[in-house]
């Protein structure tokens, strides 16, 4: 039998003798696609190519494309688990040709694979068609032999595709397997086709019109081919599975499960292991790619799948994380080819164990106030859309997992009230997600791309260079030239300017020419091309014109100290609190540095010292930081550190600083950082100067933010820090090293101070007042020693030890204590162990506190406090004790 591996690999073989150009599979968050939440077909990493926007030096490709549809008009979360082919992550399989091959090749070639090199009985093939389409009707017709009856037109958009309301569109024919007639269901177009009997396992779209919004279509000059045929569902059928979770990788996955929870994979637990095996699949390659779970956003969407997951693991009987520990399995069986997930492992591992941890906690608290709501309602009656809505806002229950836990008790959600609820949140989430994707005017800088090529960046060997005005961009379109007073942006053939990447800010400056000037205030890059903003300060500047180009040296300076103690930083982290910690974030600033990272606490005192102890011991080594271009696996081969998500070329820079010794890693096994980084540096790491952490404190969830200084404002930080050391000492009377051990002293005399003082505070209580050590005097209440007195200058937390003081010297009796400590009241009442079945304090001090304007009190009967904000109803509080007793009697 030949697995989801071997099948994905005879896909890509296939295409590949065919002349396709194997492309690996773009990352789930699209780069060129800021509509789409996650990449969701084969075809959206090539969306550019197919428009013209963009073009590759090949004309057809072939991919395994990992995709995940839980988010957006896209969402099969709610289904998977329950049917046979539902899932949040799978991969499509497509071939692709960019006005290369149209259907005259692109029929044949799926023909081919699936009847010869699939071994799939054409027997139980049929398509449809577009109703319009004679020209796919003939080729299955003379290519596949197919007669009229298994050749289905369909008059619907079902078989018509199109990219949005205006451009490329064509017709599709689609591949259909029979799966016999013991399976319900009737063809495609027929009124049962939702059955099962029929499945599709093919799609081809013929791209051959463009689309005007007047809408008429006319014939593209370049036909293209976009196919996409889901890896499961065909694994499923070559397995001989009517069912994609019974294919070798999933059940692997599944047994994976059942093993961690001793439960049964095919028993009553069945839908539970199908959803924690696809679950555990999108979360870790989203994890992979860069997405971390958060409450808005991609990472909303993460751990809504996250703690979907969890919960089925719950109802399985999990007591422990779960997830965290199927990782291993899933990289077994996926990462051979998909080999991010080795590289993230040790971080989907700690970022699942981490989420699941907290989610326990959630999930009891939230079960138990969705039973509590239940449990108002009549039977079978829906819950209110308020409550989902507070599940959701107190203990973070997403909607859909309040759906699926009613789903079991056979109940439903008021979603209208849940909606109304929720609309004031939805509308920040929807304005804080803007995608990822570039700008709405990205058109035009792929169209400077494509004139001209790439800027050529000379940043990293120079901050003065001179270049030839490209374009200049005011307003979105294209000028001829610019005046003092206009801003406009910039593109130059070459440049030293650094546009803003990797968390590195762009770089500022001066460009000259004759006749004109003008200050660059950022740099930024676009497909390849550097983009210049600024503002033209004097003269007239225009396109052709050669230009002098200066970075603002002190600031990229600066920049660069801040940039190369992040790598250094970055590898401190990972020796001090573990191979788990990875990149989640920065900001190389001239003015500072920033540095997101994945650990789930904070750091304590001593590994902040540790920390900045070894980045400023390696700055002090003034190694030389060294720069390599190679490709990305043997980069990684060497041990380079990459930030997951990011897409990396054919070719990679590997910057490297600091020397160790028998450490076994880097090029010469001594090397302390090797990370890729296409930013700038400096030359030593001496130049970095001094590096000073100002401290860590929580970014998102299980991310850590560290904010620290470098060179100049890291002395200005320090040298600050010392003058508040030397006033100090100086109002100690001390050296500065002599602060610690004074303070130390002063905090311990003054705790002296405030226990004689509090202890004074009792003995002038204990006497009255009077300074000549006899206390206050009990008078007789119906039989009852009763002493109350009003105290000055005693705390509320002072009066128990008083009321123990009074019991031990009267030896029988009921003492009441009302310390006025100011605008408010205190109050305290004892009672001796003899008299507590006649008086109670707790009655005491409930019948003082209304006339001290409070109410209430508790405590035992023989010791009890309360208060309130009128001291003076002291007296009358004093009598309403003693009416109390007098009619205990």
């Amino acid at each position: 039998m030949a697995s989801l591996n071997d099948i994905r690999s005879t896909f890509l073989d296939y295409f590949a003798t065919h002349g396709h150009e194997i492309v690996d599979s773009s990352p789930l968050v699209p780069r060129n696609d800021p509509t789409l939440m996650f990449t969701n077909a084969g075809m959206v990493q090539f969306k550019n190519v197919f428009t013209g926007i963009e073009h590759r030096d090949y004309s057809r490709a072939a991919t395994s494309q990992k995709c995940v549809r839980a988010g957006g008009k896209h969402n099969d979360l709610d289904n998977v688990g329950y049917t046979a082919r539902h899932h949040t992550f799978f991969e499509m399989l497509g071939n692709f040709s960019f006005g290369d091959y149209f259907k005259d090749q692109a029929i044949p070639y799926a023909w081919d694979l699936i009847t010869k090199e699939f071994g799939i009985d054409r027997d139980r093939l049929l398509v449809t068609i577009y109703h319009t389409d004679d020209e796919a009707a003939e080729i299955w017709k003379k290519y596949a032999g197919l007669s009229d009856d298994r050749i289905i037109r369909i008059p619907t958009a079902d078989n018509f595709w199109s990219m949005g309301a205006t451009g490329p569109c064509g017709p599709c024919t689609e591949i259909f397997y029979d799966h016999g007639e013991h399976i319900p269901g009737g063809p495609p177009g027929s009124p049962d086709e939702d059955g099962d009997r029929f499945i599709e396992i093919w799609n081809l779209v013929f791209m051959q019109f463009e689309q005007f919004e007047d809408g008429h279509r006319e014939d593209l000059p370049k036909p293209s081919i976009d196919t996409g045929m889901g890896l499961e569902r065909i694994g499923a059928l070559l397995q001989g599975k009517h069912d994609n979770y019974d294919t070798d990788l999933m059940r692997t996955l599944i047994e994976a499960a059942a093993h961690a929870t001793s439960t049964d994979p095919d028993g009553p637990g069945k839908v539970h292991h199908r959803v924690i095996a696809d679950h555990l699949r999108s979360t870790s390659f989203l994890i992979a790619d860069g997405v971390m779970p958060s409450n808005e956003g991609r990472g909303y969407v993460l751990r809504r799948i996250m703690r979907r997951a969890m919960r089925h693991a719950h109802l399985l009987g999990a007591q422990e994380p779960v997830m965290h520990r199927l990782v291993g399995a899933l990289v077994a069986q996926m990462g051979s080819h998909f080999t991010e997930l080795g590289r993230a492992r040790a971080l989907i591992e700690e970022t699942l164990r981490l989420e699941e941890t907290r989610f326990q906690q959630t999930l009891d608290r939230g079960l138990r106030l969705l039973d509590e709501e239940l449990e108002k309602l009549p039977e079978g009656a829906p819950l209110p859309g308020g409550a989902a809505f507070k599940l959701y806002d107190t203990y973070g229950f997403p909607l859909d997992l309040t759906q699926d836990a009613l789903r079991e008790k056979g109940r439903q959600v008021d979603t209208g009230g849940f909606d109304a609820a929720m609309a004031e949140q939805k509308a920040q989430a929807r304005a804080a997600w803007a995608g990822s994707g570039e700008t709405a005017d990205a058109a035009i800088w792929f169209d400077l791309a494509e004139e001209h090529g790439p800027t050529e960046f000379l940043g990293y060997d120079t901050e003065n260079a001179e270049g030839q005005i490209l374009a200049l961009i005011r307003d979105g379109a294209r000028v001829e030239a610019a005046k003092t007073g206009e801003v406009v942006q910039i593109v130059l053939n070459q440049t030293p300017f650094y546009g803003e990447a990797g968390g590195q800010v762009g770089d500022t400056g001066w460009l000259r020419c004759e006749g004109g000037a003008a200050r660059i205030t950022d740099t930024r890059k676009s497909a390849g091309v550097f983009i210049h903003f600024a503002e033209v300060t004097e003269g007239r500047i225009a396109r052709g014109a050669p230009a002098e180009l200066e970075v603002d040296h002190e600031r990229r300076r600066a920049i660069r100290a801040n940039h190369s103690a992040t790598h250094l930083l970055h590898e401190a982290l990972r020796r001090h609190l573990g191979e788990h910690v990875a990149q989640r974030g920065s900001l190389n600033a001239a003015e500072r540095l920033r540095f997101d990272f994945s650990h789930a606490k904070a750091l304590t005192p001593q590994e902040i010292r540790q920390v900045e102890e070894e980045v400023n011991a390696f700055i002090r080594q003034n190694s030389p930081v060294e720069t390599r271009i190679m490709t990305p696996d043997a980069a990684r081969d060497l041990g380079a550190q990459a930030l997951f998500g990011e897409k990396y070329g054919d070719e990679v820079r590997v910057v490297s600083m600091g020397t160790q010794t028998n450490s076994g890693k880097g090029l010469d096994g001594e090397t302390y950082s090797i990370e890729l980084c296409g930013g700038t540096h400096v030359r030593r790491t001496g130049d970095i100067g001094v590096f000073a952490l100002l401290g860590d404190a929580a970014s998102s969830a299980g991310v850590r933010r560290i904010e620290a200084l470098t060179g100049e404002a890291a002395f200005r930080y320090l040298a600050a820090q010392d003058h508040r050391m030397s006033e100090t000492a100086l109002a100690l009377k001390a050296q500065p090293e002599e602060v610690p051990d004074r303070v130390k002293v002063l905090l311990g005399e003054r705790r002296a101070l405030q226990n004689e003082v509090a202890q004074l505070r009792r003995e002038l209580a204990m006497a009255g007042g009077a300074g000549d050590g006899a206390g206050p005097a009990a008078r007789d209440v119906a039989g009852v020693p009763f002493l109350a007195t009003v105290l000055n200058g005693v705390e509320g937390r002072d009066l128990p030890a008083l009321i123990d003081e009074h019991k031990a010297r009267l030896g029988s009796g009921a003492i009441l204590l009302i310390a006025d400590t100011g605008a408010k009241a205190a109050v305290a009442a004892g009672v001796t162990d003899d008299l507590t079945s006649r008086v109670s304090a707790v009655d005491m001090v409930r019948a003082a506190t209304p006339a001290l304007g409070g109410k209430g009190g508790g405590g035992r009967p023989d010791m009890a406090q309360g208060g309130g904000p009128d001291a003076g109803g002291a007296q009358a509080a004093i009598a309403a004790v003693e009416t109390l007793i007098a009619a205990q009697d």
